[in-house]
């Protein structure tokens, strides 16, 4: 029997997805001074990628009306990465004009999704991406494309999604100009055995420009497809502070994988965020405040960080632990 371990990586980002993801799926409608807050926060803690928004209409998605402005204040940020969801040529252009690293254009391999949540075939929105990179270029801009493929494991529409339409459409959308192509488990249904196989065939194809994985604790199944994704290379991943967000169509769905709880998973395992989790933590405190009523998810919060964390934690994360456990 072979007992060898996969390599892991030794660092890994988490990208904080909770000021889009997260609170467009929620009835509250936090202040634009309550996410400077929140974005200020997240980067004190060390958080250095951040997704602040999406630029959709306001009347269809009044949380996020403020998009521009919280992009304004994520420039102002040094070392930070700021990304925006852009769902068509339009919001590309706002993107560009804000000066946004990176848009990340949804995409989904479920016909049955695409048209509900897009109005637009799957291979329809891999034409918009090639209108949006032809934008990007006459533009002169720098920022980078991301193609993040949705329904990547099955729908609640559609049931099964082949795995090979999902790599087709991810390779659509680099030879339409994609600078990053990204997988994501829309409604919960991966398991890591799942994960584990299409993400080696995705990392295979695409390289070093595949970008991130994007999953939902919809049952439970978070961290451990995570943990899949990581024996195949990937070292990106998004994540909502308090596990916030989630698919409509996904009925019952418990939101996104918490930020703090796979901060701290990656910690013990010795792989590096550059993240201070006591600080991650009280922010958690401080966004719950917030969003009184709304259903929050995650555990590390309850118990807290264990004594012996900091012996376990890469040094950096360690010496964070250590100067507020003394």
């Amino acid at each position: 029997m072979n007992t060898d371990s996969p390599r892991l990586p030794r660092a890994a980002v988490i990208r904080e997805v909770g000021l889009r993801d997260g609170l467009q799926s929620i009835a509250t409608i936090l202040s634009t001074e309550r996410k400077r807050e929140w974005l200020r926060a997240a980067h004190a803690a060390g958080q250095r990628e951040i997704e602040v928004g999406s630029f959709v209409p306001a009347r269809l998605l009044p949380q996020l009306a403020d998009t521009a402005e919280l992009l304004a204040d994520a420039k102002g940020l040094p070392g930070l990465f700021a990304s925006v969801l852009v769902p068509n040529l339009r919001g590309a252009e706002s993107a560009i004009a804000g000066g946004a690293d990176l848009m990340i254009v949804p995409l989904s391999a479920s016909h049955a999704h695409s048209l509900a949540n897009l109005r637009k075939t799957p291979d329809e929105v891999v034409a918009e991406v090639a209108r949006i990179r032809a934008a990007r270029d006459a533009a002169g801009s720098k920022t980078l494309i991301e193609g993040g493929v949705g329904t990547a494991f099955g729908c609640t529409l559609q049931g099964e999604v082949d795995p090979a339409e999902v790599l087709r459409l991810m390779q659509a959308l680099l030879d339409a100009g994609a600078d990053r192509v990204s997988l994501a488990d829309t409604v919960g249904y991966a398991d890591p055995a799942m994960v584990r196989s299409l993400f080696a065939q995705a990392v295979k194809i695409a390289g070093d420009r595949f970008w991130c994985g994007h999953f939902h604790d919809t049952r439970g199944l978070g961290l451990a497809n995570v943990h899949a994704a990581l024996e195949v290379g990937v070292a990106r991943f998004d994540a909502c502070l308090a596990g916030i967000g989630g698919c409509p169509h996904a009925p019952g769905a418990s939101g996104n994988v918490a930020t703090e709880d796979l901060a701290y998973m990656l910690g013990s395992m010795r792989i590096d965020t550059g993240i201070d989790i006591a600080q991650l933590l009280a922010l958690r405190q401080r966004v719950a405040g917030w969003l009184a009523g709304e259903t929050l998810h995650g555990t590390l919060w309850r118990a807290g960080l264990p004594r012996t964390f900091a012996a376990r934690a890469p040094s950096s994360l360690a010496a964070s632990v250590s100067r507020r456990n003394p």
